[in-house]
């Protein structure tokens, strides 16, 4: 079970994203789809998705936020990953990049950058970003897909203070590595973070501090899930992360950098996608009205107890 899970929120278009983005990237599937009916945001579907082996959530629960460039997705094409060739990676870069940018908008254009022979970041059609990149095979090896946050406005500068924190909580982490910013690389303080990826348990991400003008923030809409192994575990968790306590709800907390966490049992997804309708039913009714998730009840909703 891979710990921490990229989840995304659409209005109406979760099921037909899923289903565009699996038909993009290699070695991609949707694995299941489950109809929560009677949420706050009246019925609701719920997509559990593969890409390139990392695994997604996206719900489609209204119009309450917007995808901005906040957390991105970096897609490495590594040549390692086609055989060697790096003609076959470029190849399949700009494939993707194609389909990504139809109907959508391009943030950098593909083109070669000091950092890379062949680099792209677009928003998609639906707003999900991506950072498209030729990756350098000579590296240490990263997965194909990392998410990427990018701390703008009132959280720039706090980059790698968030890395040192997530690290500190997560075990089995590590910093892969850190790039600052260096004098005359204005409106960038020197000292804040170009680039830098580090590992929480069995995922990786990158990170970013910006200080040019951006008008979005993070926000809901892309959210990252942490499943847990029992009720300890999700509290663990809620009390180190949470720093919003009127954010909390169903699981969802926001921490002190304004990133969305939800932090959840690994059972509730095997209710959801395996439960009877009935089961399924009873389990949303009692989730709904939570602020943290008391796994005890919901497996007694879920037995009929």
């Amino acid at each position: 079970m891979q710990k921490i899970v990229p989840h995304l929120w659409f209005d109406k278009e979760a099921e037909e994203a899923a289903a565009f983005y699996t038909s993009v990237f290699p070695e991609s599937r949707v694995t299941s789809i489950t109809t929560i009916e009677g949420s706050p945001s009246g019925d609701c579907d719920m997509v559990v998705f593969e890409l390139w082996h990392q695994k997604f959530y996206a719900i489609s629960a209204g119009p309450l936020f917007k995808f901005n460039p906040s957390i991105s997705f970096m897609v490495n094409f590594d040549p390692l990953f086609f055989g060697g060739s790096a003609d076959a990676a470029r190849a399949k870069l700009d494939q993707v990049w194609s389909q990504l940018s139809d109907g959508g908008s391009a943030l950098m254009p593909l083109d070669k950058y000091p950092f890379s022979e062949r680099y792209g970041w677009v928003a998609d059609k639906y707003g999900v970003s991506w950072q498209l990149i030729l990756t350098n095979p000579d590296g240490d090896p990263r997965p194909p897909i990392i998410p990427s946050l990018l701390f703008v406005g009132e959280q720039c500068g706090r980059a790698e203070e968030a890395i040192n924190f997530y690290c500190s909580v997560f075990p089995d982490s590590k910093i892969g590595g850190i790039h600052h910013y260096a004098e005359g690389m204005a409106p960038d303080k020197p000292g804040t973070v170009m680039f830098a990826d580090f590992q929480l348990a069995d995922s990786w991400f990158a990170a970013m501090d910006s200080a040019h003008e951006h008008k979005f923030a993070f926000n809901e809409a892309v959210s990252l899930l942490v499943n847990c192994e029992d009720q300890a575990e999700m509290d663990r968790y809620t009390d180190r992360m949470s720093a919003v306590p009127h954010a909390e709800q169903c699981g969802w907390i926001k921490d002190k950098f304004g990133v969305s966490w939800q932090i959840s049992p690994i059972a509730l997804e095997e209710m959801l996608v395996n439960g009877s309708r009935e089961q399924i039913n009873r389990v949303c009714r009692a989730l709904f009205p939570m602020k943290r998730i008391d796994l005890a009840v919901l497996e007694k909703e879920f037995n009929g107890q």
